[in-house]
């Protein structure tokens, strides 16, 4: 059976064309040096297990059900990947201090549930961080933008990332794309991101699939985890 991509309702005859005939869209593939990065899944911005609507007076950028329903296959990735020694990585969208958030301006929001101390700024405790598993904190969209994120990664030996989390349109996007950049092999794993709005999310997979990254299901990851084992040895 063939695949349904989740942008390709949003998709015209021509835009299908242009990709074709283009020749969009090939994977980049994954090497042999994995390591699972968490893009900001914390409660503010997941929420609460509502839909959008019902939440966004409390929680004003929150996921909400979509959000829970990618922490559940979050769950999934981060158990296999624990089984199999694969690195794990996870960051956190935190201000000192408010008056350098560079979001704040573009919202009409309470500021204060965004400051380091405040329970909004947590890691959800559904998919909190291991002993010893890595925890970095960031003030801006992409995870490398002031950060000692590639020092890290290039200690640890990394050649490729599987980032889950959120908003897809917004941190995940800007980090796979910082990722990149670097040369660093990137997927997306479509069931564990997400994002409040529902076209953003499907454009901000269709645009990482075409020209930067591979989107690639539960399922492949699974399988290339299963397949990295069998090569090299993972525990």
């Amino acid at each position: 059976m063939t695949r349904v991509r989740p942008w390709e309702d949003l998709l015209s005859e021509t835009d299908k064309a242009v990709v074709q005939k283009g020749g969009y869209g090939k994977s980049r593939g994954l090497g042999k040096k994995p390591l699972i990065m968490v893009i900001d899944i914390q409660n503010n911005y997941v929420g609460s297990d509502d839909p959008i609507l019902e939440q966004i007076g409390e929680w004003p950028s929150g996921g909400g059900e979509a959000g829970w329903r990618a922490i559940e296959n979050v769950e999934k990735l981060l158990a296999k990947g624990r089984e199999q020694g694969i690195p794990i990585l996870y960051t956190r969208n935190v201000q000192k201090n408010i008056s350098f958030d560079s979001f704040s301006n573009k919202t009409d929001r309470d500021q204060s549930k965004y400051v380091e101390g405040h329970f909004g700024t947590q890691i959800v405790d559904q998919i909190a961080p291991k002993e010893g598993e890595l925890v970095i904190d960031k003030a801006y969209a992409s995870a490398f933008y002031a950060t000692p994120l590639v020092s890290w990664l290039v200690k640890l030996g990394v050649d490729s990332l599987l980032i889950v989390g959120g908003s897809t349109s917004g941190c995940v996007r800007a980090t796979a794309i910082d990722a990149v950049s670097r040369n660093f092999n990137v997927a997306i794993i479509e069931e564990c991101v997400y994002d409040r709005i529902e076209l953003s999310h499907k454009a901000s997979l269709f645009d990482l699939w075409m020209k930067y990254t591979d989107v690639i299901n539960l399922e492949e990851t699974f399988e290339y985890l299963g397949r990295l084992k069998d090569e090299v040895g993972v525990k």
